[in-house]
C-alpha cells in the first residue's frame, strides 16, 4: 500500500534532479554526461598544457580564465550532486564523491596559500586536478561489474598479496645472506628490492647476483614471478564470469548514491532505500 501511494505521488524537483544527474538511461542524464565527459576531457588537457613550461608561459591567461571555467562547473555539479541525493554525507565520503571534490579543491586551495615559497606547494595541489580522469569511470558500465568483482575476490587477492609480501622477505634475506654487501646487497631491504624487480620480471640489472647460489636463487624467483602473475587474473576473471550470470544495472540509489544493484533489485542494497 505504501508502495502505491509513493508511485502515485507527484515527483519532487529533487528526484528530478537526480535522475538527471545520476540516471545515465533517461534522455537528460545521457545529455548530462556528454557535458560533463566534455568537461573533463578540457580539463585534462589544461592539466596537461598547463604543466608545459613554454605553452604556459604563452597562454597562462587562457590557461587560468579556462581552469577556473572548468573548475566553476565541477563546483556546481559537485553541490547538485550532494543536494539532491538523501543522504549527502554517504556520497560525500565515497570513492567518487572524494574524486570530485580533489577535482576542484586545489584551485581554491591555491588562492588562500600566499607567499612565494609556497608556489611549488600550489603547484603540487594543482596537479592533484588530474583526479578528474577518474571521472569518467562512471560512464563504464562494464566498471560495475569489474568493483563488484574485485570486492568479492579481495579475500582470495589479500591471501595472493600475503604470499607475495612472504616470499619477497625470505628471497631478499636469503640474497644478502648469500650474496653480502661485497656483491651490491648492502642490506635486506635492498636483497628484498632486488626479489621484487626479479618477482615481476622487470629486471633493471642494477643489482645482480654473482655466485652460484645467488644466481640459483634468481632463477627460482624467475619462475614463481611467472607462475604468480596468472593468480590475480585468473581470481578476478572467475568473479567476473560469475558476476555475468545476473545482470547488474548502473541505476544510483536515491539516498546513499552508490551503485552495482541487480536488475530486478527493488531496494538499495546497501541502505535500504527504496530504488
Amino acid at each position: 500500500m505504501r508502495d502505491r501511494i509513493a508511485a502515485a505521488r507527484p515527483r519532487s524537483w529533487r528526484e528530478h534532479l537526480h535522475e538527471g544527474i545520476f540516471e545515465a538511461d533517461t534522455p537528460t542524464g545521457k545529455a548530462f554526461d556528454v557535458a560533463l565527459i566534455v568537461a573533463i576531457l578540457a580539463s585534462v588537457v589544461v592539466v596537461t598544457l598547463d604543466s608545459v613550461e613554454e605553452v604556459n608561459r604563452r597562454h597562462h591567461d587562457a590557461l587560468v580564465v579556462a581552469e577556473w571555467l572548468v573548475t566553476l562547473a565541477f563546483t556546481v555539479e559537485y553541490v547538485l550532486r550532494l543536494v539532491c541525493v538523501r543522504r549527502p554525507i554517504h556520497y560525500a565520503v565515497s570513492f567518487f564523491g572524494v574524486v570530485d571534490l580533489l577535482s576542484i579543491l586545489p584551485t581554491y586551495v591555491g588562492l588562500f596559500v600566499p607567499g612565494a615559497e609556497s608556489l611549488l606547494v600550489i603547484r603540487s595541489l594543482r596537479l592533484l586536478r588530474v583526479f578528474r580522469v577518474f571521472k569518467l569511470a562512471r560512464f563504464l558500465s562494464e566498471a560495475t561489474e569489474l568493483r563488484a568483482s574485485i570486492h568479492a575476490a579481495r579475500a582470495k587477492l589479500a591471501v595472493f598479496v600475503v604470499t607475495v609480501v612472504i616470499s619477497v622477505v625470505i628471497a631478499g634475506t636469503a640474497m644478502y645472506v648469500v650474496e653480502g654487501p661485497e656483491h651490491g646487497f648492502t642490506s635486506v631491504p635492498k636483497g628484498m628490492y632486488w626479489a621484487v624487480v626479479t618477482l615481476t620480471t622487470v629486471g633493471y640489472g642494477d643489482v645482480t647476483p654473482e655466485t652460484p647460489l645467488g644466481q640459483m636463487l634468481s632463477v627460482v624467483m624467475m619462475i614463481l614471478g611467472y607462475s604468480l602473475i596468472i593468480v590475480p587474473t585468473g581470481i578476478v576473471s572467475a568473479e567476473l564470469a560469475l558476476a555475468g550470470h545476473h545482470r547488474i544495472t548502473s541505476q544510483h540509489c536515491p539516498a546513499c548514491s552508490r551503485e552495482g544493484h541487480d536488475a530486478d533489485a527493488v531496494y538499495c542494497k546497501y541502505c535500504g532505500e527504496k530504488l
